[in-house]
């Protein structure tokens, strides 16, 4: 009986070995830097949803080296030389941040993601063919639509104000498009810029006090921030129609935006197909999120005494305490 029962247990161990190599096996070997330029909702979900993909193909954690740059450019372009030299394909998140990364390596693929205009930030020749080592995914949300949203919900606005970090490429092209639009339906648009965070707050109640409605693109600096701008639209009841979700969830009234997570996921499935199918970036097109949403502060309408239109409230999301209702 000892001899039938050691060889049980050794059948036992042989199985339980095999079963242990064989999860070893199927877990994927890569090394990944993501870079991210700064700490907002966007960009955070932007970031799951990437790994949450490579996670279900078999790569673990390890595989992923994760560095923040906390909106600071100098720290931005250390981490990205730091991340290239020890990655085998990077994640960079926003228009700064792929930047960077283009800068650090012309040898390594570089996925984008919540970047508005690659060619306009001189990342690719075009966006059907990119031509060199970076690709990725766009958070291109039709500017049109949020500034149909914005006379939606103002309809007597005349002047229309249009605010963003003078630094970001990607602002400047929505901010661009925003005001030729808006002046084409007949308000007027005044543009309202900074450089410095330090100065948000004073240039964001400068031109609430000359405007009669706010948009804001999906600027970073904005994203990250949006309590201040939260607390000038309730103090001045003024109408803010935003870029992204998060920012309608932390403070504006309203957008027309995409979903960074699924953004994220439609970036992970590039990143497979580099990795494993050996898919050159340079040919990889970038890719666009084809549906939008509007969404709804229903919080801040209170604060500013705003009545949402009922047939808009029916093909919208509403927000209440920063959650998805």
């Amino acid at each position: 009986m000892t001899i039938k029962r050691l060889a049980a247990l050794a059948i036992a161990v042989f199985m339980l070995v095999g079963l242990a190599t064989a999860a070893c096996a199927e877990e994927k070997t890569a090394k990944i830097g993501i870079l991210q330029y700064i700490e907002h909702e966007s960009l955070d979900e932007a970031v799951r949803g990437f790994k949450d993909v490579l996670s279900e193909q078999g790569y673990g954690e390890d595989c992923f080296t994760f560095k923040n740059a906390s909106g600071d450019n100098a720290a931005l372009q250390l981490i990205a030389g730091d991340l290239a030299a020890q990655s085998d394909l990077m994640l960079a998140v926003s228009t700064p941040a792929v930047q960077a990364a283009s800068a650090a390596t012309d040898e390594i693929p570089v996925l984008g993601t919540a970047v508005t205009d690659y060619v306009s930030a001189g990342l690719v020749m075009s966006n059907e063919l990119p031509g060199a080592n970076v690709s990725g995914t766009s958070d291109e949300a039709s500017v049109t639509k949020q500034i149909d949203l914005l006379l939606e919900l103002a309809p007597q606005a005349q002047v229309i104000g249009i605010i963003y970090t003078s630094a970001e490429v990607n602002s400047q092209v929505q901010a661009d498009e925003a005001a030729a639009y808006i002046e084409q339906l007949g308000p007027k648009s005044v543009v309202k810029t900074f450089s410095a965070v330090g100065d948000m707050q004073q240039a964001t109640e400068v031109l609430a006090g000359k405007v009669d409605a706010v948009f804001i693109p999906t600027d970073n600096i904005f994203a990250s921030a949006m309590e201040i701008v939260a607390a000038i639209a309730e103090a001045t009841e003024l109408p803010v129609v935003a870029g992204a979700r998060n920012m309608v969830k932390a403070g504006a009234l309203a957008t027309c935006g995409i979903d960074y997570y699924e953004l994220g996921r439609q970036t992970g499935l590039m990143a497979i197909d580099i990795l494993e199918n050996g898919a050159d970036i340079s040919k990889m097109p970038i890719q666009f999120q084809e549906e939008h949403v509007v969404y709804l502060n229903q919080d801040m309408a209170d604060e500013i005494g705003f009545a949402f239109p009922e047939e808009l409230v029916s093909r919208a999301v509403v927000v209440r305490a920063g959650q998805a209702e």
